[in-house]
């Protein structure tokens, strides 16, 4: 088992559990429900699976939102107990070009590197539409990976919000007019002015070229 992840925190059950749960996420882009879980760990009680999942819980191994049906996520000591590639999910569609409407994609996972599944926040995939970031390195089609933050440099490329559309774009914040906007990486097309209406979701930090990872420029 790899450093980090101590052979006492989890038992052989609990691990089975584990990799019910990595390969279900991985094969229908969702957690399992309780009768899946029960199912699969061949047991009749709910209260035998939940014992599992809080005992990977209080071990960092995965993360659940009680509140929220099929609301589990495998954390990184998780994927290193199960010695996996991390899963990272597709959740929508991001233009760049004009902002269009972003569309949810369900049922869709991919795995990322180890330098990617090091990183604590949350990150996710995103289709890109459009050619305005082509400049950067980022075409139409392409997929990209997006590390969801609340805070942001100037220069860096972001996913914004601009009511119900998203858009990809680089972040500008300077000291002369037009001092705040979203800059495309395309001189055919005009910046973005910063408005109420426009909201910093996450960075994008890398995009998938010929099957490997490669930095934003």
């Amino acid at each position: 088992m790899k450093k980090g992840v101590k052979n006492n925190s989890i038992t052989k059950r609990q691990k089975d559990l584990l990799f019910l749960i990595y390969n279900y996420i991985k094969d229908t882009g969702y957690p399992p429900t309780f009768e899946e879980m029960r199912h699969g760990l061949g047991v009749s009680s709910n209260q035998s699976v939940l014992d599992h999942l809080i005992k990977l819980g209080d071990n960092k191994l995965i993360k659940r939102n009680e509140s929220v049906a099929r609301s589990i996520a495998i954390l990184p000591l998780g994927y290193e107990a199960l010695d996996e590639p991390h899963l990272a999910p597709f959740i929508g569609a991001a233009s760049a070009g004009a902002p269009v409407e972003a569309i949810e994609i369900t049922g869709e996972w991919q795995t990322v590197s180890p330098e990617v599944a090091r990183l604590e926040e949350e990150v996710f995939l995103l289709k890109i539409t459009g050619d305005s970031m082509i400049n950067a390195g980022i075409d139409d089609g392409d997929t990209v990976l997006v590390q969801s933050k609340e805070e942001f440099l100037t220069r860096e490329i972001v996913l914004a919000q601009i009511g119900s559309e998203a858009t990809v774009k680089r972040f500008m914040s300077e000291d002369e007019p037009p001092y705040v906007y979203l800059k495309p990486e395309n001189p055919k097309y005009k910046i973005i002015l910063f408005t109420d209406e426009v909201e910093l979701k996450g960075k994008v930090i890398s995009v998938l070229k010929s099957g490997f990872w490669k930095p934003i420029k």
